[in-house]
């Protein structure tokens, strides 16, 4: 007499067969996409050689000479009218780092500038130092900037002339 079969046992044999189907199913669309791949392929990359042949073997278009516009000659700063020891400076602190326009204020009186106050500036986010002058004091900017290795040099700017505290220039530092 045959025992009756278990569910375990009727579950089995369709869970194998799945597993084949499934198989058999990815490596027929793997095999599918590689056929489809190399019958695109082929005349696509004809098609790509024959445009890049007619673009290299094409007469060459009539362009225009394009001249860059003249570098506006520099003009020539003035010798400055007043010597380093009369030169008052306003130092500010634009960079946020405690102490910086004491130790800047030190250094110009190294290099014999007169330092006429220190303070902070409005912000505290320059990324680069820049020296400013006041009207009629653009040599003796160019030549603080030249002693301290500053490439930004401008008239005053954001600040009133009575705000220097007495100066002709001022520094604000930046990182």
């Amino acid at each position: 007499m045959d025992a009756p079969l278990s569910p375990h046992e009727l579950v089995r044999p369709w869970r194998r067969a799945t597993i084949v189907a499934s198989v058999v199913a990815g490596v027929e669309l793997v095999l599918l996409l590689g056929a489809g791949a190399l019958l695109v392929a082929k005349p696509l990359s004809h098609a790509i050689k024959h445009h890049a042949e007619a673009v290299a073997f094409a007469p060459a278009k009539k362009t225009a000479l394009i001249v860059a516009p003249a570098k506006p000659k520099p003009t020539p700063v003035a010798q400055p009218k007043l010597a380093r020891g009369q030169t008052a400076i306003f130092v500010l602190n634009g960079n946020g780092h405690s102490g910086a326009a004491a130790t800047a204020a030190a250094r110009l009186h190294q290099l014999g500038y007169r330092v006429s106050a220190t303070g902070n500036a409005k912000r505290q986010d320059y990324a680069t130092t820049v020296v400013l002058y006041r009207r009629g004091y653009q040599p003796e900017g160019v030549r603080l900037a030249h002693d301290l290795g500053v490439k930004v040099v401008g008239p005053l700017d954001g600040l009133e002339p009575a705000a220097l505290h007495g100066g002709e220039l001022a520094v604000i530092l930046g990182a």
